[in-house]
């Protein structure tokens, strides 16, 4: 198959790429690297400020529009595919539509239908937009329903979900959220996210009793109180005050991926996405080395993927309380960590190695081609 994988999330259709091309299939990724994140990408749509940064942008997009034809799959990672305007972007996609044959929608993040159902319907006990049965009214939150909804981007996003020919979902929280949509319930699938398993194996070693936890917290630009990012760091220093010589953090701040990786490897212990379900990229990536994640392992993550044996993840909810009383027992449990690292390894292999991944994500590109 020709595939082509438009936009970027986290390393999400990067990873893929690589999954399909293993299988022996055409892949290309156009993207702009997730912006400062710089993920790799074969056609690169990275949009600078300034005039000349505007010009070459619309430069190397004209250019790369008369080459998006003939393809059997379009993937795009959002409906905001393009570093553009809402409006400006249906039209291209119109293009795209017409000059490829199916088009697989990514629900992969931020978009009109997560940002309206978490508000109104909210089927989820916690997220980005709700706490139980009322909706959240934090800045952030705000923010972002004011750019989803009643919008340009929601106009695109109905248009886009119900024309696309699949929707995939890449966390159990936005299979869920789509699931609520009725017209798009039966095209919306769940399919993990990629992870590509290290080369070299996590070496996993027993702590001694008092031997210290090294937890590691990235924090991205703008997003960090959005993320629970800035409750979760401020638990850890809680406790490391309590435990001065039993926790160390390490804080990585705005940092391109290659840089992000190679500051992980001498963590235990991984905080993140204090509002999710489920470990997204980071924590999957940090899992896939033998870091514990401690952040979204509620059980419908487990549920989703019909594991009923390993258990990982340091669940936490999405309070100040919580974080500091997951973070106490793990610093004082290190006898626990080795076992739990060594589950993450085989929790990422079984559920996201890019091989299987790519695998799922095959079956249902075969599946649309032969309707």
């Amino acid at each position: 198959m020709r595939i082509l994988l438009l936009g970027d999330y986290s390393n999400v259709h990067c990873t893929l790429a690589e999954g399909l091309k293993a299988l022996g299939h055409e892949c290309v990724v156009a993207s702009d690297g997730d912006h400062w994140k710089d993920y790799p990408r074969d056609i690169d749509l990275k949009r600078e400020f300034g005039l000349n940064g505007n010009l070459s942008f619309l430069y190397r997009l004209a250019k790369a529009m008369i080459r998006f034809k003939g393809y059997d799959i379009v993937q795009l990672i959002n409906p905001v595919f393009f570093e553009l305007k809402a409006e400006r972007i249906l039209p291209l996609y119109k293009i795209l539509r017409k000059r490829n044959n199916k088009v697989v929608l990514g629900a992969f993040g931020m978009d009109y239908y997560w940002a309206k159902v978490n508000t109104d319907i909210r089927p989820l006990r916690y997220s980005d937009f709700n706490f139980g049965d009322k909706a959240r009214t934090d800045y952030n939150a705000e923010v972002y329903r004011q750019d989803m909804i009643g919008t340009p981007k929601e106009t695109l996003c109905k248009y886009v979900a119900r024309d696309c020919d699949a929707i995939v979902a890449g966390l159990q929280e936005y299979w869920a959220t789509y699931y609520e949509v009725e017209d798009l319930r039966k095209k919306t699938t769940f399919i993990p996210f990629p992870i590509k398993m290290p080369e070299t194996p996590a070496v996993i070693k027993e702590k001694k009793d008092g031997e210290p936890v090294n937890i590691f917290v990235g924090i991205s630009k703008d997003r960090s109180a959005y993320k629970g990012t800035d409750i979760m760091l401020e638990a850890a220093r809680d406790i490391q005050r309590k435990y001065p010589d039993r926790l160390r953090i390490s804080i990585a701040e705005g940092v391109p991926f290659k840089q992000y990786k190679e500051m992980l490897n001498d963590s235990d212990a991984i905080l993140d996405q204090l509002y999710s379900y489920t470990p997204a990229m980071n924590s999957l990536l940090a899992m896939s080395k033998g870091i514990i994640n401690i952040g979204g392992g509620e059980p419908e993550n487990y549920e989703i993927l019909g594991e009923t044996e390993l258990r990982p993840i340091v669940n936490v909810q999405p309070t100040i309380e919580s974080c500091r009383k997951e973070i106490e027992w793990l610093v004082t449990h290190t006898e626990k960590v080795a076992e739990m690292q060594r589950q993450s390894v085989e929790y990422v292999r079984k559920h996201h190695d890019h091989i299987k991944v790519a695998r799922q994500y095959e079956q249902l590109y075969e599946r649309l081609l032969n309707e």
